[in-house]
């Protein structure tokens, strides 16, 4: 069954249901047929690439896919397995990393944090993967951070996080909260003159503590602003009427909403029809992207703003070439958020910086990765800081009907990610 490309899908569950099949399928069926090896640049011997026992042979090396394709993270995480795949296709096609073929075993979280650590040390100890791009919540990232530092294994996070957290054995391509969550902060209160703020998010680390430093910014950082609520709910929950009622008595000026995977959909719902207007009432998010809004509907979340890094819309020479060439191989109907183009960023800094270590083994590809930089990030440009975040720009977005942003500000200059910003920890 060949899956070069496939039909747009006429729903984010059948989405869901094409790339739970593909999981069962070879990696070989994936992508398109790599060049023969006689037309590839030979690579160095196996023995001089992997002296530490990873799944690497003359001809392949192989890397793991851990992601949820089920549950309530679904919806924000099937962008980023299409990504992944792209990426490692696109790499197949040019040659392989150090003269090898890119083999993948995927995995499924499950939108549960314990199976997340359970398929992290499989693809570690039983698959001895040289590389794992995956997870996306803290709290998934939380589940397999040890494993990873256990096993010495090497992880490429994607997803825009709270900060505070800094390993050898990950590379984190989304924005911590510096790059985000405070610039984010800034510009609405400089833009819209932004008094009061309620702070809205899922039940779980990343939320919680994104808005513990949002809370820290606003009412130590920012002359005259306060927060005048703060609210959580379990990941899956779909009643939020209550609290559309409580912030509507509020008034606030801004709403912050840090609401994650499938709830989403209700609440942006529930909100246009509770009579709240987005072209008037402010709100902020850090968490919807182009891949929520798909199932939110871009009515519901029209005239909302989104802090982010990337947006599909945004206009340069290396996303006009990256957009085309995602919905060529998932669907014209497919969409591109900011974590979906992190997650693409993952497999190339991985082959460019096993190319400068000349070595897939984990300690290597550690000490080689500051300074390495993706020319043809859709972003524009990435270089990874030797704290093993990012350099990159941060951009805001307003949400159309259609489902994509128009970006209406980005930062001059890349902003040097800072993981531990004195204050807020």
């Amino acid at each position: 069954m060949a899956l070069d490309r496939i039909d747009p899908p006429p729903s984010s569950a059948l989405r869901r249901r094409l790339l739970q099949g593909m999981a069962a399928l070879p990696a070989a069926a994936l992508v398109p047929p790599l060049l023969p090896h006689a037309a590839r640049a030979a690579g160095p011997a196996t023995a001089a690439v992997n002296a530490t026992g990873l799944a690497v042979t003359d001809d392949a090396v192989t890397v793991g896919i851990l992601h949820s394709i089920t549950g309530t993270m679904a919806i924000s995480e099937t962008g980023s397995v299409e990504a992944e795949k792209l990426a490692i296709s696109q790499i197949n096609a040019e040659g392989g990393v150090l003269g090898r073929k890119i083999n993948f075993i995927q995995e499924d979280g499950a939108s549960d944090w314990p199976t997340f650590a359970e398929k992290a040390k499989k693809l570690l100890v039983k698959d001895k993967c040289a590389a794992v791009f995956g997870c996306w919540t803290s709290a998934s990232r939380k589940a397999v951070l040890p494993v990873f530092e256990q096993y010495n294994g090497m992880l490429y996070y994607p997803t825009f996080y709270e900060g505070l957290e800094q390993s050898k054995n990950v590379i984190y391509t989304g924005q911590e909260a510096t790059q985000q969550i405070i610039a984010g902060l800034d510009w609405v209160t400089k833009e819209k003159g932004a008094k009061t703020f309620y702070l809205l998010g899922s039940d779980y680390i990343w939320p919680r503590t994104s808005n513990k430093i949002a809370r820290k910014h606003i009412e130590n950082h920012m002359k005259g602003t306060r927060v005048v609520g703060e609210d959580y709910f379990p990941l899956g929950h779909t009643q939020f009427n209550s609290v559309i009622n409580k912030m509507k008595l509020v008034k606030p000026d801004v709403i912050y909403a840090i609401i994650v995977g499938g709830s989403n959909v209700a609440f942006y719902k529930q909100l246009k029809a509770a009579g709240v207007d987005l072209s008037k009432q402010t709100l902020m998010t850090i968490s919807v992207t182009e891949d929520e809004i798909l199932g939110i509907g871009g009515e519901n979340i029209a005239g909302a703003y989104a802090c982010m890094k990337y947006f599909q819309s945004l206009q340069n020479p290396n996303n006009a070439k990256f957009v085309p060439a995602f919905k060529a191989m998932w669907g014209e109907k497919s969409v591109i958020g900011d974590v979906t183009q992190a997650a693409y960023l993952g497999p190339w800094l991985w082959k460019l910086t096993a190319e400068k270590a000349q070595s897939f083994d984990i300690d290597k590809i550690a000490a080689a990765s500051p300074g390495v930089e993706f020319k043809g990030a859709p972003e524009g440009y990435v270089r990874i800081h030797p704290n093993h975040h990012l350099w990159s720009k941060t951009r805001v977005g307003r949400a159309r009907t259609d489902g994509q942003y128009d970006v209406i500000y980005e930062t001059a200059d890349l902003m040097e990610p800072n993981p531990f910003p004195v204050g807020y920890q």
